[in-house]
């Protein structure tokens, strides 16, 4: 029954984030994260309604999908090692975590093989954490130029994994910057790249990100409860 709860209190949020800064609450998609979860959990999820999910490990997420069937859009917003993307290319809406040119030549490569088109975001480690992944601030214009050059891949955004704060607010700076990337690298009408996605705001500052822009917030422990590995 918390799920269902979670769930409510989690929609209210983003509601009244995107009230407070002008937004239409359509412009915001909610990223289930259930990535450690039982299929039970995800599956009392789709019974609420959601059909949004986030997963960080390429075989969870397969042996997760050949149970459930249901018509579910499926995010990968883990580190992915190139040895994984083949499990990936044909089996999510969106890869999130691209911070290479060599991970993106291989996503692109695999599609081909399976003459698919691959969605992606770059991922930028805007607080510019050593222990987190991801291509610099500086560096995000040189690689979106370069990846998209390739005939598989689409930019849909830029993703961020801001850092674990007690305050909320002293991560406002790090998703302003990352939307001011976005406007910026769009206005430069580079080939191929229109992008509109912002991945950024998890369960501690979700809100805060929906105030700066973001389009996609993941949200694991807000809905299912502290993560259980086992």
């Amino acid at each position: 029954m918390y799920i269902k709860d979670n769930l409510a209190s989690v929609e209210n949020n983003i509601s009244a984030a995107c009230i407070r800064s002008g937004r239409n609450r359509d412009e915001v998609t909610l990223i289930a994260v259930s990535k450690t979860k039982p299929v039970e959990m995800i599956r009392e999820c789709i019974d609420c309604g959601i059909t949004v999910f986030g997963e960080n490990k390429a075989q969870e997420l397969r042996d997760k999908q050949a149970v459930i069937t249901d018509e579910l859009h499926w995010n990968f917003i883990g580190h992915l090692q190139r040895n994984k993307v083949k499990y990936l290319v044909e089996n999510v809406d969106l890869i999130h975590s691209v911070d290479s040119y060599k991970l993106a030549l291989a996503i692109n490569e695999e599609a081909k093989k399976k003459n698919v088109i691959c969605n992606i975001l770059i991922e930028v480690n805007v607080a510019q954490e050593e222990s987190k992944f991801g291509v610099t601030v500086d560096a995000t214009e040189d690689l979106i130029k370069e990846i998209a050059k390739l005939e598989n891949v689409r930019i849909k955004g830029l993703m961020t994994i801001a850092p674990y704060v007690d305050n909320p607010e002293d991560n406002r700076p790090h998703f302003a910057k990352l939307r001011k990337l976005l406007v910026d690298i769009n206005s430069k009408n580079i080939d191929n790249i229109d992008m509109n996605v912002l991945s950024m705001g998890m369960t501690g500052d979700y809100e805060v990100a929906i105030e700066e822009g973001a389009t996609m917030v993941r949200v694991g422990t807000g809905i299912f409860g502290e993560r259980y590995y086992s």
